[in-house]
């Protein structure tokens, strides 16, 4: 397993990850394709992790929120690659990354079906559920 990292939007890093999210949460989950892309796009480090046959198999995103704080967002794997901690691989990265960089927190709004992988991993959930994209979500953080 190889995870490479981008904030360049014109790689093909980025593009692998876009395809990620497309299949996962456009075709998969119904999100629509002008949600699943936004505005912060730019601003975001883009993590995808590729298998040693060098496909892109999961991705994660980091939006700096402020000096000490990034949102862990956009959380995809591959269908054929579930079950397999590719989740929990790149998201350690992430974490890693965010700790290197002078990070203290990363907040994250987990799908309720993803609540328990995120606690898992650490994070905690809290507030009410609320609504993105048309799926239930719990907001989740953890300090690094």
């Amino acid at each position: 397993m190889k995870i490479l990292i981008t904030k360049d939007t014109m790689s093909d890093i980025y593009l692998d990850a876009v395809r990620i999210r497309q299949k996962v949460f456009v075709q998969e989950q119904g999100v629509p394709a002008n949600l699943e892309i936004d505005e912060n796009e730019a601003y975001c480090v883009h993590f995808v992790l590729y298998t040693e046959d060098k496909k892109a198999a999961a991705t994660v995103r980091l939006l700096p929120l402020n000096d000490q704080l990034f949102k862990l967002q956009r959380m995809a794997v591959l269908k054929d690659y579930r079950g397999n901690s590719l989740g929990a691989e790149i998201i350690a990265e992430a974490e890693s990354f965010a700790r290197q960089q002078g990070f203290k927190t990363i907040e994250l709004g987990a799908q309720l079906t993803a609540e328990k992988f995120y606690q898992k991993l650490g994070y905690l959930a809290y507030g009410e559920v609320f609504q993105d994209a048309g799926i239930d979500h719990v907001h989740m953080k953890k300090e690094l």
